[in-house]
């Protein structure tokens, strides 16, 4: 009787992909998230010495954007190899699609009175670009701070992964893509606010955009969303698509030569990591009430890489812990020590480089399997004598005595080499 493979169901294949810590840890995440900061922040009261103020609500969730940022760049250079410089264009991208929605939020209420945004009445403009239509819609601006972005990063990489450009030839384009994008921006004529961008924001969907209750919302939205891209990362890195993106990572020339087209896998990660860029520039805009083109600059760019070296390329949890170190002593210092952050992110790349080439979680896995280390081997230093001794009187026999006879055979655990054959590879 023939049997028939079945197919093991999507949501079976997730569950396996996470081990059952990440799970619990996700939980556990997700607990703190959508219960204990709403409570701590909307509940205590200011006296209280558990309580969340606004600010730190902020800044944790403009941190969580940028945690998701350092996932989706971990995707594309962790496990495919692709190192870009040019990711805090598709973070931008997203922003300024929410921003337009934010800006038409606005509405009379702003500087002039009139039902364009403040810019456009200054620039003595009489309606609308035809790009802005739809940006009063909550669900098309969404789709749009995901769509233009993903677009942006399809065309792209078609024709630089089809024309083969890979390495730091491949990077040096990624950061001239996000310059050109930026130098434009700045212009007033393209109809997105020029070098002040869009702020003064003032509600969304209704509700007032600095009250304490939306706040805490779009700090769950952030969440959410990196739940959602840690999970998604873990099964795809987990799947047989991580798979072929690695080797495709380790030796391109020959996962072609099986039969893989690369460009497909490639285009497909790095469209899929710009749209989650999007995403995250779209929560991220109204939570710091302000999107510029400075948003673009090479420097984002280059930070976005460091979070991920810091943290450890090629886990997806590396990035996000890379992200949230490198952005909490980013805003200890801007404070207390602003002129010296840029050269202590310097000194933090250059360190992780030489000293740290896998991360805080390379560096913890290290430790950790140093500990197993000594622990199996004081279980085995016992036996480790015995094997020493058994050796010794194996060379101290003459050859073809009984002795040696006994002392050549293996003792228990004793790994033999067996020759290879004639013609193969050792």
């Amino acid at each position: 009787m023939r049997t028939v493979a079945t197919r093991t169901p999507f949501t079976v294949r997730l569950l396996r992909a996470t081990p059952r810590a990440g799970w619990v840890a996700l939980a556990l995440f997700a607990a703190l998230a959508w219960i204990a900061l709403p409570v701590a922040h909307l509940v205590l009261p200011e006296s209280h010495p558990l309580h969340v103020s606004a600010y730190t609500v902020g800044l944790l969730g403009k941190i969580l954007c940028y945690m998701v940022v350092a996932v989706a760049m971990d995707l594309v250079w962790g496990y495919a190899g692709i190192l870009s410089l040019g990711h805090g264009l598709f973070f931008a991208l997203g922003g300024y699609a929410f921003g337009m929605y934010l800006m038409r939020q606005i509405g009379r209420d702003g500087s002039y009175g009139a039902e364009l945004p403040d810019f456009m009445v200054f620039l003595d403009w009489k309606a609308m670009p035809w790009y802005w239509s739809g940006s009063d819609s909550f669900v098309w601006t969404v789709l749009l701070a995901a769509a233009v972005p993903g677009i942006v990063a399809f065309v792209f990489g078609y024709f630089a992964f089809r024309s083969r450009i890979k390495g730091v030839y491949f990077s040096i384009i990624t950061q001239a893509l996000t310059y050109a994008a930026m130098l434009l921006f700045f212009r007033n004529e393209t109809g997105f606010g020029g070098n002040n961008g869009f702020t003064d924001f003032k509600r969304i969907l209704g509700y007032g955009i600095t009250t304490p209750q939306t706040r805490v919302v779009l700090f769950a939205l952030s969440a959410t969303l990196l739940i959602v891209t840690l999970v998604i990362g873990r099964y795809l890195v987990g799947s047989r698509f991580g798979r072929v993106l690695a080797a495709i990572r380790d030796a391109e020339s020959r996962v072609m030569f099986v039969g893989y087209d690369p460009l497909h896998y490639k285009l497909f990660v790095w469209t899929l990591s710009a749209m989650l860029c999007g995403l995250a520039g779209a929560l991220y805009v109204p939570q710091v009430g302000i999107i510029n083109p400075s948003e673009m600059s090479p420097a984002n760019s280059i930070e976005i890489a460091v979070w991920v070296a810091v943290g450890g390329r090629g886990t997806l949890v590396g990035a996000v812990l890379g992200a949230g170190l490198v952005n909490l002593a980013k805003s200890w210092f801007t404070v207390a020590f602003p002129e010296y952050w840029p050269f202590v992110l310097g000194f933090l790349f250059i360190a992780v480089t030489l000293y740290l080439p896998d991360g805080v979680v390379g560096l913890w896995r290290r430790l950790r399997g140093g500990r197993r280390a000594s622990a199996a081997a004081s279980g085995i230093a016992g036996a480790g004598a015995a094997q020493a001794a058994h050796a010794i009187a194996a060379d101290a026999a003459p050859r073809g005595s009984a002795t040696a006879a006994r002392t050549s055979a293996p003792i228990a655990g004793e790994r033999i080499p067996v020759p290879a054959a004639k013609g193969a590879s050792a």
